[in-house]
């Protein structure tokens, strides 16, 4: 099998030999960008598994970029910023990022976040036929063509939402979906409305992670990105990043 290739895309000198340093010893096949016109360019050219972006480049801002690449890919992005401020991680994510990492970072955050986007590439290229009606992901097993969840071989008794809530995340495992995207998604409510429907959704998935989750303190399955949203951990312990909820 072929070595995954990382883009990444990082104009400070530093921060990209440290990036570069560890792509390199962990083997993996990566090419650097050090501005947004270069960054879409070799996202076209080169095709690779997964971009690492900053958002703070010298001529095109980074959510641009993201939302070009959109347009005509689905590779996961993965934004290292040192932009922190939720509103910045919010309009990344919403914009198709699929994970946000600030700056400064540990470089073991750093491959546990591209492990977690490699295997989803894996998971979507693997994914054809009557496979896509089931989906496995450690215990939890959801039948979607008769609309029914199993955990540890047990069925999950879902409400309505719940169950739609479950196979959003689900569909989307590895990609953090803001508070925004999933109200969009499941309500179908236009983000004006956006604040008045937030408290029912923390209220169903505070329910749905009781059924899911033997210790919703240390979770398995749904993780809780505070003040952001919500993400499907793909349910390998050795690889799971550290919860934040």
């Amino acid at each position: 099998m072929n070595k995954p290739l990382i883009l990444f895309v990082e104009d400070d000198n530093a921060v990209g030999n440290l990036i570069a340093t560890t792509l390199e010893t962990q083997n993996y096949q990566f090419h650097r960008a050090k501005n947004g016109s270069q960054a879409v360019m070799d996202a076209l050219s080169c095709r690779p598994d997964v971009m690492l972006l900053d958002l703070g480049l010298p001529d095109i801002d980074g959510i641009d970029i993201i939302k070009k690449i959109r347009s005509w890919s689905n590779m996961p992005i993965i934004v290292v910023s040192a932009r922190s401020d939720d509103r910045d991680k919010v309009a990344a994510l919403d914009a198709g990022a699929d994970d946000y990492l600030t700056k400064p970072f540990s470089v073991d955050e750093l491959l546990a976040r591209l492990r977690v986007a490699l295997r989803r590439v894996r998971y979507d290229s693997q994914r054809t036929g009557e496979e896509a009606a089931i989906y496995k992901n450690g215990g939890l097993l959801i039948n979607y063509a008769a609309g029914c969840a199993y955990l540890d071989g047990q069925e999950l008794h879902l409400t309505p939402m719940e169950y739609k809530l479950l196979c959003l995340l689900a569909k989307h495992t590895g990609k953090v979906l803001t508070h925004n995207y999933i109200i969009g998604e499941v309500w179908g409510t236009h983000s004006e409305n956006f604040s008045s429907e937030l408290p029912s959704l923390r209220v169903f998935m505070a329910t749905l992670r009781k059924k899911l989750e033997p210790d919703p303190g240390h979770p398995r399955y749904i993780q809780t990105h505070i003040g952001v949203g919500y993400r499907m951990l793909q349910n390998r312990q050795e690889d799971e990043l550290p919860p934040q909820a």
